[in-house]
């Protein structure tokens, strides 16, 4: 399975996040979004497909932000932005806690062994 992992790797999360996605034996593209800030375009991609408004991706201590403000301010201070976001084939979670990334993988697995 590939995966994309959009990450700080100071957040605990995030790392642990990572290392599941790497036991599994995930091909993983690590992104420190904060040093490679996501568009807000990129941003509204990934909460689309992840069936997630901009608000659900925002830090709980980020500084209050108006709705239709969100991505432009996400997208400006990259930190705001809750982690981790994994994005695969099958779809994207906000890994938090870290175990949400199963869901996706198993979802992956079970396309893979299907019957077609």
């Amino acid at each position: 399975m590939k995966a994309t992992i959009y990450h700080n790797p100071r957040c605990s999360k995030s790392r642990a996040t990572l290392a599941i996605l790497e036991e599994a034996g995930a091909d993983v593209t690590v992104v420190e979004y904060l040093k490679a800030p996501l568009t807000a375009d990129e941003l509204a991609r990934l909460y689309a497909r992840a069936g997630m408004t901009p608000r659900e991706g925002l830090r709980a201590d980020a500084p209050a932000i108006a709705d239709d403000a969100i991505l432009a301010g996400m997208a400006a201070n990259p930190a705001i932005i809750e982690r981790p976001l994994v994005e695969t084939d099958m779809g994207v979670v906000l890994a938090r806690p870290p175990e949400r990334v199963r869901d996706i993988m198993s979802v992956a697995q079970a396309s893979r062994i299907a019957p077609r």
